[in-house]
């Protein structure tokens, strides 16, 4: 049976009624009082900085040396177009391109048929101009016996003279042709006058040859140098370049000396670059004509800079700027600086900043002005 509920609110205590309302109401305002708190601490959390760590590095001016790295091409300094210093026929070629000669390798031979009949008629007419010498020396010889006979006359003296003097001036005459016929003869065989190698052909067997005419190329192998092209901008670096090395793209891993010897005054009108020669000297055990080589040189920069990482450049439109982190409270400024020379990892400061300040190197997209960070050196980042 049910009973209604204003009999069951009779039937309760007037006290106990009183008592669980009273508690009610004690918890609703405790849980206000708590809720309360805990809304006005929130604002005070939140205006609190934010101090983040940031990893930095402390400026140091230095004299750095700066290096150019070009690509160049072995060649030989001297190659000269050898050639025959009297016309005629070639009838033999002993060499071939690649072909390695000594001196006084036979390279070539004309036919000597008409070289040889020179030296003959020039040995004949050195007799005759002895014969005549001989017989104007005896006539002179003779009539200086007849002095102070009757016969005798001075006039007739200076005749045979005169006669035996152009007789002996003839003879000296004659033997001079006979060593340019000899020396023609001779010339009718192309010998190398120096180590080295035949880079090119220019004439075959059977060509008739004019004189001076080049018949093969040889390049000497005993001085050999790095041909490169060197940019307009670092061109002064070219003329002053100092330590300078190369290395073989056969043989990597190895760097041998070479000294500036030539750098041209003009750019070359293909390239737009100025040709420069490098004289070799620490030779690699193998190295050959043509080979492929890194140029690498250096010397040093006339401004002392300083050497940050790139991912502290910051840039701001076209300026490159850096956060500048102070010592003393930890906020962050943003300062322009002047950049020498980029490079692939680091980046040379060249003004802007002071020696002993600290940058920021890492995140510098997301810093604001007069952010406060904790900086963390390079030494404790290696740490970790």
């Amino acid at each position: 049976m049910r009973v209604p509920y204003a009999q069951l609110l009779g039937k309760v205590p007037f006290k106990a009624v009183a008592i669980v309302l009273g508690g009610g109401a004690a918890a609703a305002a405790a849980f206000a009082a708590v809720s309360w708190t805990a809304n006005a601490s929130l604002p005070a959390i939140a205006n609190e900085p934010v101090v983040r760590p940031a990893r930095v590095v402390e400026i140091a001016y230095q004299r750095r040396s700066q290096s150019l790295i070009l690509a160049g091409t072995i060649v030989p300094r001297i190659e000269t177009n050898l050639g025959f210093r009297v016309a005629g026929k070639i009838v033999r070629r002993a060499v071939d391109v690649g072909t390695t000669v000594k001196p006084g390798d036979l390279i070539a031979q004309l036919d000597p048929a008409d070289y040889r009949l020179a030296v003959d008629n020039a040995r004949a007419a050195v007799a005759s101009a002895e014969a005549d010498h001989a017989r104007a020396k005896a006539d002179h010889e003779r009539y200086l016996n007849l002095r102070g006979t009757a016969v005798f006359t001075a006039q007739t003296m200076e005749q045979r003279q005169s006669l035996a003097a152009t007789a002996q001036a003839r003879v000296a005459q004659a033997k001079s042709q006979l060593a340019s016929a000899e020396n023609n003869l001779a010339y009718t065989e192309l010998r190398a006058d120096a180590g080295g190698v035949v880079t090119a052909v220019q004439a075959e067997v059977g060509q008739v040859m004019a004189q001076g005419q080049g018949v093969v190329r040889v390049a000497r192998t005993d001085a050999l140098e790095v041909l490169v092209g060197v940019p307009a901008p670092p061109l002064k670096a070219g003329r002053e370049a100092r330590a300078a090395n190369f290395e073989l793209w056969s043989d990597p891993g190895r760097r041998y000396a070479v000294r500036l010897r030539e750098l041209s005054p003009s750019a070359d009108p293909m390239t737009r670059t100025y040709p420069a020669r490098f004289s070799v000297i620490e030779q690699p055990p193998f190295i050959g004509l043509g080979m492929t080589a890194t140029l690498a040189f250096e010397r040093p920069d006339a401004l002392f800079v300083a050497e940050v990482p790139l991912s502290a450049i910051f840039q701001r439109g076209t300026q490159p700027a850096v956060w500048v982190v102070d010592k003393e409270s930890g906020t962050v400024a943003l300062r322009s600086v002047s950049i020498a020379r980029w490079r692939d990892e680091t980046a040379a400061i060249a003004s802007g900043v002071k020696d002993g300040e600290l940058i920021a190197t890492a995140g510098v997209h997301k810093l604001e002005a007069g952010q406060k960070v904790k900086p963390v050196p390079a030494q404790m980042q290696a740490s970790r």
